[in-house]
């Protein structure tokens, strides 16, 4: 199928590997020109190298920003003042029970998952009304949706994105720009894989046997009782914000395996 992607111009965010590099890939491989983003030069031409290489003559370039800084954004922005496509993946977590994080954690996680796509989307934005074309993406997350009580500070950034996305959406109202929500569930990101491995290790049992067990007693609602795959997010997300999905706008979508068993 053709995703009618062809030198649309997208700008991933935090995607020098995960989910991030894994859309990256899907939209390259539909003809897009996709500039992908990591804290060092060194991860972004190590992603690059590995793109180029699985994807001959793909039109990929990189800028450094840490979206923990202002200024490094406010130079991301200057580097690329138009996009088609903004895809706002960057996020940090770390498990904390909740007596334990401070303000400062509680404002950097903040800064980093909810204000990157808020100053991306500020500048973008109104330059996707004015063409009349464009697409927005916020890369959510099952926490989101139920809060982890060992992350409550990562969940909670999540749930605002979801808040942000919605009513950016409404700006969008009888125009060809668009804006949703993904929210993946668990995915075999890289580091679920070394979590998996690791502890297979720990217990001596198989990979699969911790996986299996992980959803048993972890996960118990997740109705596909495995790790979702990068690219099954990936894919979904290149649908997503390719023409053919006009009709989808403000919405909050899941591909998280059936985890979450309220209706949106």
């Amino acid at each position: 199928m053709d995703l009618e992607l062809k030198d649309k111009k997208a700008l991933v965010t935090g995607s020098t590997a995960g989910i991030g590099y894994g859309i990256a890939r899907q939209l390259l491989k539909e003809g897009a020109h996709v500039i992908i983003n990591g804290r060092t030069e060194e991860r972004i031409n190590s992603a690059i190298i590995q793109l180029q290489r699985s994807i001959p003559e793909c039109n990929v370039t990189g800028c450094v920003a840490d979206f923990s800084n202002k200024q490094q954004i406010d130079q991301l922005i200057a580097a690329h003042d138009s996009v088609d496509i903004l895809i706002n993946n960057v996020g940090i977590f770390a498990p904390k029970s909740f007596e334990e994080i401070t303000d400062e954690e509680w404002m950097h996680f903040f800064e980093v998952n909810v204000l990157s796509g808020v100053r991306l989307s500020r500048h973008y934005l109104p330059k996707m009304l004015e063409k009349n074309w464009g697409r927005i993406i916020f890369i959510s997350s099952e926490s989101g949706v139920q809060i982890p009580s060992d992350m409550i500070h990562y969940g909670t950034t999540k749930t605002a994105q979801l808040g942000v996305a919605r009513g950016l959406a409404q700006q969008t109202s009888g125009t060809n720009v668009t804006v949703n929500s993904v929210i993946p569930g668990s995915t075999r990101s890289e580091g679920a894989e070394k979590f998996i491995t690791d502890l297979a290790k720990e217990q001596g049992k198989t990979i699969n046997e911790i996986e299996r067990e992980f959803f048993e007693t972890v996960r118990p609602t997740c109705l596909i009782k495995r790790f979702a795959t990068i690219k099954e997010v990936a894919t979904f997300v290149t649908y997503l914000v390719s023409p053919l999905a006009a009709a989808n706008n403000g919405a909050a979508l899941r591909v998280d395996g059936g985890t979450i068993p309220t209706i949106l």
